[in-house]
C-alpha cells in the first residue's frame, strides 16, 4: 500500500548521532508526479553525481527512470567536465557550491539546459554566470530529507537583481510560517518554517522521542492525523507570495548581547557584486573572545574597508565582522555540502604594507593592541577595528592606556583615531600639553533630598507613564528549594539584603513636573506564603506553574518600594519554590 514504507534514508543529527528517515510509498510517488511534470522536458539525461546516502539521488535517479529517461553516473557533480557522456546531460542537480566551481572552470556542456540547485543558499551571481553559460533554466530547490528531498521551487529569472527565495509549496504540499505559539506570522515577519502534505515522513526509525518532538499534529488540515514537520529553520512570506530562507533557527548566535542570525549577514554579502560565496561564524578561538567571522570567494580584488562599509549600509553595525577571510574555495564536505569544521582562523583580509613602530610611543601602543586583539604583531596604520576590534575590546584599550601612560580617554577616541599611529598623534598632543585628562570622583551625594533619575531610569519610568500596567519590564525568576527550609529566616535574609542596597529601596516621585528618585531608610520586604500541601502532586505543580505565570505578569507600582517582591510556595515539608520578581528599572 501507499502507506508502506518506501525507503529509509539516514540525515545528520545535531547530536552527532544520526536519524534514519522513514519515507512511505505514498510520499515518494507524489514527490516524482510533481517533478516529471515540472522537468518533464528535460529529463532525457540527468547526471546522477550524489551517493544513494542522501535524498537528492532520489530526484537524480528516480525521476528521469520514472519516465524512460537516461540517468548519467558520475562520482561527484565536478567530474562532469571529463565524461564520455557529458553532451547527453540536460539537467544538472546539485549545490550552489559545485555548480560555482564548474561555472569558473568552464565545466558545464552546452547540452545543459536546466540547473537545479538546493542544499546551500542561492547567490544571485551564480544565477546570472549560469545563464551567461548558456543554461536556459536554473531553478532553486528546498526541503529537508523528512519531507522527502523537496518541498518548495522557484524558477530564477534573469537579472531581477534580488537574493533568489525559495519559491512556492510543489503539488500536494503545504508551508507555513509560524510563532512560537503555532500562529501564522504576517507577511515579512520571520518565523520558524514548518510543512505539510504528501511529502511529510512517517518519522524516525526507532526514535519515538524525536519523532513526536519533530513531527507535530498539523492544526490546519481537515484530515484526520495530518502532520507538521517542524523544520528547524527561519523563513518569512515575501509580498509576491514567495519565502525567503533566513537560515537555521539553531545557528542563531549572541555576540555581546545581540542575538544574530548569520545567515542575514551571509545574505547581505552576497549582494555585493565582488562576493561571489559567503559563509558567517560565530568563533571563540580565545577564551572569552567570540566574534563574528566572514569568510568569503571574491571574484575580484576588494579592499577590506569596502566590504565593511557594504555592510553597514545593510546591517546595524553589531552585526558587522570583525575579521574576514579571503578563501579561493569554500571547503565541502563529500556530498557537496560546506565543510564548517574545514573554515580556517582568520587573520588579516589582505596583505597590508606592515609598517613597525617608530617611537617609543607607538611601540607602547602596538604593544598594547597585540596582548589585547591577541595578534603577533600590529602595524602603525592597521585599523583597531578591521583586525577584530569592538567597543568592549576597546574599553580594555583605553585601559591599559591609563594604566602605562597615566592619560584618561573617553572610548569615542578610539573611534576617532583607530590605528596605533593616530592614536599616538592624539596622546602625544595631550602629553606636551601637559593635560591629564581624569575622570571626576566618585563621591556620595546628601541623601536628604530626592536625587535625578540615571538615563536608563529615565526610560523606563517614561514608558511606565505611558503603560503602567505593563509587565513588560518585570525580571521575574524561580528557585526549588529542597530540604529543610527556615521561612523567618529567609524573610530575614531578603529584608537585609534590600536594607544594605539603596537601588533595592528605591521608588520614583514626581516633584516640580520631573521624576526623582526617593530613597526608603528601611527595607519593607516581606515572605508571603501560600501552602499547596494539601493538594494532590499534579494540582500542586498545576498550581505553581499558574501563581508562578500571574506572579510574572503582575505590574510594579513605581511610586512604591521596594520595586522587588517575593513569594514563597510550600509544597511539601522540604519541598518549596521561591519566586523573585523585580522591575528592570
Amino acid at each position: 500500500g501507499v502507506e508502506n514504507l518506501a525507503y529509509l534514508i539516514y540525515t545528520s543529527g545535531s547530536t552527532g548521532t544520526p536519524k534514519g528517515v522513514m519515507i512511505p510509498h505514498a510520499g515518494a510517488g507524489a514527490f516524482l508526479h510533481w517533478a516529471q511534470g515540472v522537468f518533464s522536458g528535460c529529463l532525457s539525461g540527468t547526471l546522477a553525481s550524489t551517493s544513494v546516502c542522501f535524498d537528492l539521488s532520489v530526484f537524480e535517479i528516480f525521476v528521469p527512470l520514472s519516465v524512460g529517461g537516461t540517468v548519467v553516473l558520475a562520482e561527484n557533480a565536478l567530474h562532469l567536465p571529463h565524461l564520455p557522456g557529458k553532451e547527453s546531460v540536460a539537467l544538472l542537480n546539485t549545490v550552489p557550491s559545485a555548480a560555482a566551481e564548474l561555472v569558473r572552470t568552464g565545466g558545464i556542456p552546452a547540452s545543459v539546459r536546466v540547473v537545479n540547485l538546493a542544499g546551500e543558499a542561492l547567490p544571485r551571481v551564480l544565477v546570472e554566470r549560469l545563464y551567461d553559460a548558456g543554461v536556459e533554466e536554473v531553478y532553486n530547490l528546498y526541503g529537508p530529507s523528512e519531507t522527502t528531498t523537496y518541498s518548495t521551487y522557484v524558477r530564477v529569472m534573469r537579472g531581477d537583481g534580488r537574493a533568489p527565495s525559495i519559491g512556492r509549496p510543489i503539488a500536494n504540499t503545504h508551508v507555513y510560517v509560524l510563532d512560537r505559539a503555532m500562529q501564522p506570522v504576517p507577511v515579512g515577519v520571520p518565523g520558524e518554517l514548518f510543512i505539510g502534505g504528501a511529502g511529510v515522513a512517517r518519522g524516525y526509525f526507532d526514535r519515538p522521542a524525536l519523532t513526536a518532538e519533530r513531527f507535530l499534529p498539523d492544526p490546519f488540515s481537515g484530515e484526520p492525523g495530518a502532520r507538521l514537520y517542524r523544520t528547524g529553520d527561519r523563513a518569512r512570506w515575501l509580498a509576491e507570495g514567495t519565502l525567503e530562507f533566513l537560515g537555521r533557527i539553531d545557528q542563531q548566535v549572541k555576540i555581546r548581547g545581540f542575538r544574530i542570525e548569520p545567515g542575514e549577514i551571509e545574505a547581505a554579502l552576497r549582494t555585493h557584486p565582488q562576493v561571489r560565496e559567503a559563509v558567517v561564524l560565530a568563533r571563540e578561538d580565545a577564551p572569552g573572545e567570540r566574534r563574528l567571522v566572514g569568510y568569503v570567494v571574491l571574484q575580484g580584488p576588494l579592499p577590506a574597508t569596502e566590504l565593511r562599509e557594504h555592510l553597514r549600509g545593510h546591517l546595524p553595525e553589531y552585526m558587522v565582522p570583525g575579521a574576514f577571510v579571503l578563501l579561493d574555495a569554500l571547503p565541502l564536505t563529500p556530498n557537496g555540502k560546506l565543510d564548517r569544521r574545514a573554515l580556517p582562523t582568520p587573520g588579516r583580509m589582505e596583505e597590508e604594507t606592515y609598517v613597525a613602530p617608530r617611537t617609543p610611543l607607538e611601540e607602547v601602543l602596538a604593544g598594547i593592541w597585540v596582548d589585547v586583539l591577541g595578534l603577533e604583531r600590529v602595524g602603525v596604520h592597521e585599523s583597531f577595528f578591521q583586525l577584530g576590534g569592538h567597543s568592549l575590546l576597546a574599553t580594555r584599550i583605553l585601559y591599559r592606556v591609563r594604566n602605562a601612560l597615566h592619560v584618561e580617554l573617553p572610548v569615542r577616541a578610539l573611534f576617532e583615531a583607530p590605528t596605533v599611529a593616530e592614536l599616538a598623534r592624539h596622546v602625544e598632543s595631550l602629553l606636551q600639553a601637559g593635560v591629564r585628562p581624569v575622570l571626576p570622583p566618585l563621591v556620595p551625594l546628601p541623601r536628604q533630598e530626592p536625587l535625578p533619575l540615571s538615563f536608563a531610569q529615565q526610560r523606563l519610568w517614561f514608558l511606565a507613564q505611558l503603560q503602567p500596567e505593563s509587565a513588560a519590564y518585570n525580571v521575574p525568576s524561580a528557585l526549588r528549594l529542597e530540604g529543610r527550609l527556615d521561612a523567618a529566616a529567609l524573610e530575614a535574609t531578603l529584608r537585609e539584603v534590600v536594607q544594605r542596597h539603596e537601588a533595592l529601596r528605591t521608588s520614583f516621585a514626581v516633584r516640580s513636573g520631573r521624576p526623582v528618585q526617593v530613597i526608603a531608610s528601611e527595607g519593607r520586604l516581606s515572605l508571603p506564603i501560600v501552602d499547596l500541601t494539601g493538594l494532590e502532586p499534579e494540582r500542586r505543580e498545576a498550581w505553581l506553574r499558574t501563581l508562578a505565570a500571574a506572579e510574572a505578569v503582575r505590574p510594579f507600582d513605581l511610586r512604591r518600594s521596594p520595586l522587588l517582591r517575593a513569594l514563597l510556595i510550600r509544597l511539601a515539608g522540604e519541598d518549596h519554590a521561591l519566586l523573585l520578581t523585580h522591575h528592570h528599572i
